[in-house]
């Protein structure tokens, strides 16, 4: 009897009714201290809980006040467990009257596209094929020894060097895209066995901090192409992108370079500097000011195997300048692949579109063949890779007829280029920016 009155009680209390919120009021919660988000039509403060959010806090805010359903559902694979951290920060739902989507995006184009997504779980595209990412490992492990090979057998003079440089780079390009795969949970079932093994590629294969790569790559995803939202566009005022931050700089009289010849210089500092330089520095002060100590052990790792494989050809000054040349190699290969996508598409402050609408203004696909697939890690498929981050890059052409035809049916541009054309529009973009600033400089 007393059991049963205990269970009583307990219906009583959950069928007391939650608290209910306008959007009006939610969208005050968009604040560094006080931050709300709506899944589901449920209503959280993940206020304190951000700073122990394992894709880090800013993701977090960028969705403050909004709501972040399809971006939850993108990023985790494993909804029934994620949900379970979201019991404590239940705080009541959106009040009946209100619509489920803030800032008036749209509910048709939201609901075709998590139809859509259902049917890409129907016909097991998020299932990934083990034996697939298992030969893209073991062919850079493979280069890697045919790298040390090469110098072992014809010595350090310049040709085996440099052949030996670029079959490093290639190899370092491909665990870059690799440590992507598993970056974005996409090979096991599991998401602890995607993270071990994510440390190893990007620590051991490359030396550099999964935990800075979450931080910095997941922030992206969820707001691809916003200014003060999407690190990849925070260009340190070296470049200007896009129309408004062209417009905006040159209005205010900023001028930090000649931006107006900026598809010029990037030449000089965008692709030679940005791994060698930028990352490389970024990542060591990240994990040492973060106390990132797991992921400092594993690119130690990497420098330990590095220097020990190479200094017994090179000395040690000579590997030193040696790393850094491949970086520089590679870091030619990372830039271009990254920017076709995106440096030639929208850039702008946050209008607030439903996640199909928003990935789609910000990024563009290069045509497939197997060596852009191999090339590009399958980023040519950047429109599907950003709207499905969890699909494994082997099943992303599978979708792409549908996402077309979700495209057209609601007039949104699906573009699709040849390899050449896009690396080409990165220059054409990068020079009509520029000039939109200095027209906007001298004359407004």
């Amino acid at each position: 009897m007393g059991k049963g009155g205990n269970q009583g009680e307990g219906a009583t209390e959950r069928e007391a009714p939650m608290p209910t919120f306008s959007w009006e009021e939610i969208q005050k919660h968009n604040l560094r201290t006080d931050k709300w988000l709506v899944i589901d039509r449920k209503v959280y403060n993940v206020t304190k809980w951000s700073t122990r959010h394992p894709g880090g806090h800013r993701v977090i805010a960028h969705y403050a006040g909004e709501d972040a359903t399809d971006a939850f559902r993108a990023f985790h694979p494993d909804l029934d467990f994620v949900r379970k951290f979201l019991k404590p920060l239940l705080i009541g739902e959106l009040a009946p009257e209100e619509p489920s989507l803030d800032h008036g995006k749209s509910a048709q184009i939201t609901e075709d596209f998590r139809n859509l997504k259902k049917t890409a779980e129907d016909m097991n595209l998020f299932k990934s094929n083990h034996l697939f990412f298992f030969l893209l490992l073991a062919h850079i492990i493979v280069m890697e020894s045919i790298a040390w090979f090469t110098v072992f057998y014809f010595g350090n003079g310049w040709i085996p060097t440099l052949i030996t440089a670029f079959i490093l780079a290639t190899s370092q390009a491909q665990a870059g895209w690799l440590q992507h795969d598993y970056g974005h949970l996409s090979v096991y079932k599991k998401s602890k066995w995607n993270h071990i093994v994510h440390k190893f590629v990007i620590g051991h294969l490359k030396g550099a901090s999964a935990r800075w790569w979450n931080h910095r790559h997941f922030q992206h995803h969820a707001k691809p192409n916003i200014f003060n939202k999407d690190p990849d566009v925070k260009m340190l005022h070296v470049f200007v992108l896009g129309e408004w931050q062209a417009l905006e700089y040159g209005k205010k009289k900023l001028k930090y370079l000649p931006y107006n010849h900026q598809h010029k210089y990037f030449f000089l500092i965008g692709p030679p500097l940005l791994i060698p330089l930028y990352f490389q520095y970024q990542i060591i002060m990240t994990m040492i000011v973060h106390r990132h100590w797991v992921d400092l052990a594993w690119a130690i790792s990497y420098y330990v195997r590095f220097f020990c494989t190479y200094v017994p050809f090179y000395g040690i000054l000579g590997s030193l300048l040696f790393l850094n040349f491949i970086r520089f190699l590679e870091s030619h290969w990372f830039v271009w692949v990254t920017q076709m996508n995106h440096i030639v598409m929208e850039i702008e402050l946050d209008h607030y579109r439903d996640w199909f609408s928003s990935q789609l203004a910000a990024t563009c696909n290069v045509e497939q063949s197997f060596f852009n697939d191999w090339f590009s890690g399958h980023l040519n498929f950047q429109i599907e890779h950003h709207l499905f981050p969890t699909m494994p890059r082997h099943n992303l052409h599978k979708i792409a007829p549908l996402v077309k035809s979700l495209c057209a049916k609601h007039g949104i541009q699906y573009q699709e280029k040849p390899l050449l054309r896009a690396l080409l529009d990165i220059i054409s973009s990068l020079k009509k920016s520029g000039e939109l600033w200095l027209d906007a400089y001298l004359h407004k």
